[in-house]
């Protein structure tokens, strides 16, 4: 019997899908490869601003991610051919849905037992009482926006409007969202907070999976959207690995918007920040977490910053950026540690529009070795459980 203690830490590279999504075109996805396009592209010179020549992510690549790609897609990996030593497999998701809390529930063990919903794209696209509830929770005569848009395109649209009338900015996407910016200094963070606080429970009551408070910061035309960001997410409706580990005693960690995405339940911590100030947290608790203990972390900024933008480049750059600062924390993982990275959707910067695609994702375990193959995103919660000796969650099957 095997008595190493036993810590896990699953990382979300958020939006790092890896093609292959046998129901991709049901969501009008049917070829988007997140990882396979920008590897081709760099390998092309599609991708020179800011680095140059092949996608160099060798402690990924040796953990298994040109083979998970292989595997998830059959699309060519140029530059990440190396033979893996890791644990090695390709994710498949079930949710009717390719956003963050269906990808993240899906992986802590919970499949998402509805359909969420989705405002039309139309504009006006939310409904007058929305609108009037919104306008009652902000003290407003209205709202601007109204519509679908990129979150940065419509700051940039609507911010001379929002500072002379102080009416907030409200917007959705193809995601099952609703979005209201703000100006931090003007409109007031706390009063930001407290709107997306009190009209979350009519959007969650809609199906709606997040109402997100975007913060930004700014005047005369420089606008930029501050690191304050908070969801206020639906409450998951059925335990996950969280909640097991939380229910036996263990640490949970959250690190990124892990907390938001949860509701905090199931977590005892949490710590955030932009994804440079994330990859500390994730060193800070592999050397501090106590033997038993989950961390989960995501770091958003591969979606945020480049996905839903489509810039190759940047998207090539954060992926190298964050392949090595790898090695401090790996070298630091104690024996029987477990390290799982994993993606809860794709956002491939080479596709059309500005929102999510329907993919697969890696699964690369740091610590064990060997093909686990074609999996499901649940089987993540599954491992995670019987590896940390937890009562099992959901309809995943552990792959260890």
């Amino acid at each position: 019997m095997n008595t190493t203690p036993r810590r896990t830490f699953v990382v979300v590279l958020d939006s790092v899908g890896c093609g292959g999504a046998p129901d991709a075109e049901a969501f009008g996805d049917a070829g988007a490869n997140t990882l396979g396009h920008i590897a081709q592209a760099c390998a092309a010179g599609l991708a020179e601003e800011g680095r140059s020549g092949s996608l160099r992510l060798p402690h990924l690549d040796a953990l298994g991610l040109g083979a998970a790609i292989r595997l998830a897609s059959g699309a060519a990996t140029p530059g990440l051919d190396a033979t893996p030593k890791g644990l090695w497999g390709a994710a498949t998701e079930i949710s009717l849905g390719k956003d963050t809390p269906s990808g993240h529930w899906e992986l802590a063990g919970l499949p998402v037992p509805w359909e969420w919903h989705y405002f039309p794209k139309t504009e006006p696209c939310f409904s007058p009482d929305l609108v009037a509830k919104v306008c009652a929770a902000a003290g407003t005569e209205g709202i601007l926006g109204n519509r679908h848009a990129s979150g940065t395109l419509i700051i940039e649209e609507e911010a001379e409007a929002h500072l002379r009338t102080g009416w907030p900015i409200c917007y959705t996407s193809v995601d099952s969202v609703f979005q209201i910016a703000a100006h931090e200094e003007r409109f007031g963070l706390d009063r930001l907070l407290a709107l997306c606080e009190a009209v979350a429970p009519t959007l969650h009551a809609m199906k709606v999976g997040r109402v997100i408070a975007r913060p930004f910061v700014g005047s005369d035309g420089n606008w930029t959207r501050t690191s304050n960001r908070r969801d206020f997410a639906i409450t998951p409706p059925a335990p996950t690995m969280l909640d097991a580990a939380q229910e036996a005693g263990r640490k949970v960690h959250g690190i990124g918007k892990i907390g938001d995405i949860f509701s905090m339940k199931g977590i005892d911590t949490s710590a955030k920040g932009p994804d440079d100030m994330l990859m500390r947290h994730l060193a800070d608790a592999v050397r501090d977490m106590p033997d038993g203990s989950l961390t989960f972390a995501n770091f958003v900024e591969f979606d945020s910053i480049h996905g839903h933008r489509r810039d190759v480049s940047g998207y090539a750059r954060h992926l190298e950026w964050f392949d090595a600062a790898l090695p401090p924390i790996l070298e630091v993982m104690r024996p029987g540690d477990l390290m799982i990275f994993t993606a809860d959707h794709g956002n491939d910067p080479t596709w059309r529009g500005s929102d999510h695609t329907r993919e697969r994702v890696p699964v690369l375990c740091a610590g064990m070795a060997g093909e686990a193959g074609l999996l499901a995103f649940a089987d993540v919660g599954a491992s995670v459980c019987a590896y940390l000796g937890l009562a099992p969650v959901g309809p995943g099957r552990s792959f260890l």
